[in-house]
């Protein structure tokens, strides 16, 4: 239903509120469907919101998005679909290492990557992703 979503009524995301409604669809659906993946998106906010400098707010098109100092690091959509924006470098070395990193379902030409968490230890694999991600704004304001 996701995939059928975006793909054919991606223009609806225009509409103010559509897409934080149809994410909390997703949620109920989840909470019905899969209860330990909320527990697990829980986690993965708790421990990254334990380093210095992130913060979590609503995502615009739905699901939490964590930031390091205000910018993007990624978002998790509550079906458990992982969003991030890394280089296009270590995209390919993620990809190449591990089949649950994929090119963003939206934007396969540039750095973003999707991965769903779909098992517990998929929230570890989420969990160094965001340390990556992390290491990688960090490393940019430093070389500013």
């Amino acid at each position: 239903m996701f995939v059928f979503i975006i793909r054919y009524l991606e223009f609806l995301k225009f509409v103010p509120g559509v897409a934080l409604l149809f994410d909390a669809q997703l949620k109920l659906w989840t909470l019905i469907a899969n209860p330990n993946l909320l527990n697990w998106i829980d986690d993965i906010e708790k421990e990254v919101l334990t380093w210095p400098g992130t913060t979590v707010t609503t995502h615009k098109y739905g699901g939490l998005q964590f930031n390091y100092h205000g910018k993007e690091l990624g978002h998790i959509h509550s079906n458990g679909l992982l969003d991030m924006l890394l280089s296009r470098k270590i995209k390919q070395q993620l990809m190449q290492q591990d089949q649950r990193v994929q090119d963003h379902h939206r934007f396969k030409n540039s750095g973003w990557i999707s991965v769903y968490v779909k098992y517990d230890g998929d929230k570890h694999l989420a969990i160094e992703l965001f340390e990556e991600a992390c290491k990688l704004h960090a490393d940019k304001a430093s070389n500013n």
